[in-house]
């Protein structure tokens, strides 16, 4: 008897793994959905308050890349405060190797002169860029970045949750560095450095 038992569990725990695997959307389906895989770099094309923003104007220069969006209540302002003390402790002459990029996902609400200013909160070596829905989807991809905008009762208001990595650039345009949430200025300020 326990051995049919045994065998229907079983069975039952199959049939789960195989729906999870092929139905299951986390978040819902109400919920609009940019997954991808590894990352790889990349160019990229997007805009700032003050024009233009592509990789390969920063071609000289380490570029610390981060998305998210202004309207985030923990990640986004953990992770760039991070960022911050990591800039303020670098030397003059090293932040002038160095370009700091936050990238809205959310350019629905996140327009480019609050970017410009949400970004100069952290520090004055960071600009804040978004772009299309296609633009941002193109450099998500190729980071190997996630967001997933979760809709609510209100079309206004919306959350939209995202993957947490500072991604560091070499001087040639060459993804180098993914680094988790959580990392710490030590461990940002040594990755920057070993590209400078």
């Amino acid at each position: 008897m326990s051995n049919k038992i045994a065998q229907v569990v079983v069975a039952g725990l199959v049939i789960l793994l195989v729906w999870l695997l092929l139905f299951w959307e986390p978040g819902g389906s109400d919920a609009e959905s940019t997954l991808t895989a590894g990352p790889g770099g990349g160019e990229f094309s997007l805009q700032s308050a003050d024009g233009p923003v592509n990789l390969s104007d920063y071609r000289g220069k380490v570029v610390v890349l981060y998305f998210g969006y202004t309207f985030c209540p923990d990640i986004c302002p953990t992770s760039l405060s991070m960022l911050s003390v990591t800039l303020n402790e670098l030397t003059a002459e090293e932040l002038q190797q160095i370009q700091a990029v936050f990238v809205s996902v959310d350019p629905e609400r996140d327009t480019l002169e609050h970017l410009k200013t949400y970004a100069g909160y952290f520090h004055k070596n960071m600009i804040g860029a978004t772009g299309s829905r296609e633009q941002i989807d193109a450099a998500v991809k190729k980071y190997g970045a996630g967001y997933n905008i979760v809709k609510s009762a209100s079309e206004a208001d919306y959350s939209v949750d995202h993957t947490s990595y500072t991604y560091i650039i070499d001087k040639s345009g060459k993804l180098r560095f993914s680094l988790a949430h959580g990392a710490s200025s030590d461990e940002v300020s040594k990755s920057i450095r070993t590209l400078l």
